[in-house]
């Protein structure tokens, strides 16, 4: 059986807060980047609030694996009230990391992930959207937090690769990119460990 490199990672959030677009912007870096990537949400019967599930496969070579991610090495959390209703940390590899948006340290917000021992990372996406585009849009940053944590893609390269995706999809409002770069930027600086 051949051995690759792969990477998962698995993203909680609620519907409208963009879990499902940041999985996807992943994806389409890291395939940008000579990776092999699955990008995908796990459809329900979702709304507006509602928590959902998206997933990424970041491997070396070809994945013959295409179902839901059970075991991730990464798990990203975009709104931490799913903490006390979704177990986030059921299957996370023991030497993964859980990251979660919130104003809180890491230390506090081990208390709210019984049993879970491995790294614990925060990161106030929703301060730092604020202050930059002046709404709550958690997602790009808690994606730079992700790549940050994860090692998957070199940090500088990713800032190249999504800025270049950002000129193709927000080519009549360079506004956006200009914040949004600000965010991913501020993310990698900010997102803290315990």
């Amino acid at each position: 059986m051949a051995t690759y490199e792969m990477t998962e990672i698995r993203w909680h959030g609620r519907g409208g807060q963009g879990a499902k677009s940041a999985c996807l912007m992943l994806a389409e870096v890291a395939g940008r980047e000579g990776k092999y990537v699955q990008g995908f949400p796990e459809y329900g019967p979702e709304r507006m609030g509602a928590p959902i599930t998206a997933y990424n496969r970041i491997c070396s070579e070809r994945c013959p694996v295409h179902s839901n991610i059970y075991n991730p090495d990464y798990v990203v959390v975009l709104d931490e009230t799913l903490l006390s209703s979704v177990p986030v940390t059921d299957g996370l590899k023991p030497n993964g990391a859980v990251i979660v948006n919130t104003a809180e340290s890491p230390e506090e917000l081990r208390k709210k992930l019984p049993g879970w021992k491995g790294r614990v990372c925060a990161l106030d996406a929703r301060k730092i959207s604020e202050e930059v585009l002046g709404k709550n849009f958690p997602n790009t940053a808690l994606l730079a937090a992700a790549v940050k944590v994860s090692g998957v893609l070199s940090t500088e390269q990713f800032f190249a690769d999504i800025e270049d995706s950002f000129k193709h999809k927000f080519a009549t409002k360079p506004q956006v990119i200009a914040g949004n770069m600000e965010i991913l930027k501020r993310a990698v600086k900010e997102v803290r460990e315990g």
